[in-house]
């Protein structure tokens, strides 16, 4: 079940931050594979580089900057895949969760 749960950690936490995005107005898309993960400032969807291209990389380092004096690092580029692990708790994803929420209102 070990991959299950990583596959389910990981989903929650990047459903969580593309809703987050969402809730407040973002134009943001994202997902996941196994226990790798990311997410765009674009509508999407992503399917190539072009595509990825169209992101705001400018929000997405404020973004990222936020997340980093809150606590919480992730991958430092929409161009980059974040992990997660078995070592995080369900806790640690809600809190992440909770902490991009906040971080999105101030965007």
């Amino acid at each position: 079940g070990s991959y299950e749960h990583l596959e389910k950690i990981t989903k929650k936490l990047f459903d969580g931050i593309v809703a987050a995005g969402k809730e407040h107005g973002h134009a943001v898309c994202g997902g996941n594979i196994s226990g790798m993960g990311g997410f765009f400032f674009t509508e999407g969807p992503v399917n190539c580089f072009a595509d990825a291209a169209k992101s705001d990389k400018d929000k997405f380092g404020r973004w990222h900057r936020m997340m980093l004096e809150r606590g919480v690092y992730l991958a430092p580029s929409q161009f980059e895949a974040a992990f997660t692990s078995l070592a995080h708790t369900e806790e640690d994803i809600d809190r992440t969760i909770e902490i991009a929420r906040e971080v999105m209102s101030l965007l």
